[in-house]
């Protein structure tokens, strides 16, 4: 049975982990007549689910990559998951300046994975 790579385990559960802790955060803006409470829990269900994958894809990845590479990932990782949520979930658009901003974030991305 094939196994997946050590280097690429943590990228797709930060990916699943993103794309539940997106839903927990704001998938609950198009229900703004729920009650907060409600939000609140299911939210909190959803976060948990998050956790589930967020946690092991930290242990692991730990093994093939440093913190600060972990966290960089993290959050660019973030950034696609929230840009693509945004436009097909909660139909706001994006516009250059998102684009610049984000394109300012991979660049630091780069400066954490390249060795000097």
């Amino acid at each position: 049975m094939p196994t997946i790579s050590p280097y690429l385990t943590p990228i797709l559960l930060l990916i699943g982990s993103n794309v539940f802790m997106t839903f927990a955060w704001y998938g609950h803006l198009r229900f703004k007549e729920s009650p907060l409470l409600a939000v609140i829990l299911v939210s909190w269900g959803i976060a948990l689910v998050e956790y589930c994958m967020a946690v092991p894809a930290n242990r692991w990845g730990s093994a093939v990559y440093s913190t600060a590479q972990l966290k960089t990932m993290q959050e660019v990782i973030t950034l696609l998951v929230f840009a693509a949520f945004s436009v097909l979930y909660l139909k706001e658009s994006l516009s250059w300046n998102h684009a610049v901003g984000f394109a300012l974030i991979v660049a630091g991305a780069f400066f954490i994975f390249h060795r000097w």
